[in-house]
């Protein structure tokens, strides 16, 4: 029997056991498969081009938006809590950093990664540095609309000294030519799903890329497993 000082799940045979994870499993793949159909709902969403020119500051010195694609056709941004006063980044922005992929397989399908806050690059690089977050490209939108523009900045645009609360959250460009589009965001909750490029991929336009999903005709697509490669074997 349970009690509030120990609580344990229900203790039972080996075959009601195996009864019940059946069921469970049932429902899991159900899931998955709703999961899948939605994905496929995602990749048909209608996008809105960006006309405003964005600059941030990176390691490199000043770069655009358009650079920040790297001459890839996709981009993901995660909008990482950092505010230009604060002293370190939001800590649960922090445990969705430690969970992000190594970007190399973002790469091989056509996509960047970076994150992007509002605090100083000297801050941001310092920080980067504590959490041992090498792989992950971060810059600085301070100075810029960027954030108000995507909604993760609270606050009021023509007054440069009001409180300025900050939002997380994932937006999804595509690029064609040098034309960019915003196809996707989500935050709050949203993010909690995210952690593998699996994940990340399926936010995106194009989708994992892979044969077995419903994607809209002339989309690219390969057969699943055969592009993937440990980080460092990529030749993107």
């Amino acid at each position: 029997m349970n009690n509030s000082r120990n609580p344990l799940p229900p203790i039972v045979s080996m075959d009601e056991w195996q009864a019940a994870l059946d069921q469970q499993i049932a429902k899991e793949k159900a899931l998955t498969r709703a999961h899948d159909r939605l994905n496929a709902e995602r990749r048909r969403l209608p996008m809105v081009k960006v006309e405003k020119a964005y600059v941030f500051e990176g390691p490199s010195g000043a770069v655009t938006l358009l650079d920040l694609f790297e001459g890839r056709r996709q981009l993901i941004v995660y909008h990482f809590m950092f505010g230009p006063d604060w002293e370190a980044g939001c800590d649960g922005c922090s445990w969705v950093a430690d969970a992000m992929t190594h970007p190399a397989h973002l790469h091989a399908r056509n996509t960047s990664f970076v994150m992007v806050s509002r605090a100083p690059l000297a801050k941001l690089e310092r920080y980067k540095a504590r959490m041992g977050w090498r792989h992950l490209p971060w810059y600085s939108s301070n100075g810029s609309d960027f954030n108000l523009d995507m909604g993760v900045t609270i606050g009021d645009r023509n007054d440069p000294a009001a409180d300025r609360g900050e939002k997380h959250g994932v937006s999804v460009f595509l690029r064609n030519g040098n034309d960019i589009y915003r196809t996707y965001f989500t935050g709050k909750r949203g993010v909690e799903y995210l952690g593998s490029h699996w994940t990340y991929l399926d936010l995106t336009p194009y989708g994992r890329q892979e044969t077995w999903e419903d994607s809209p005709e002339g989309w690219p697509q390969t057969a699943p497993y055969i592009w993937n490669r440990r980080h460092d074997e990529y030749d993107t």
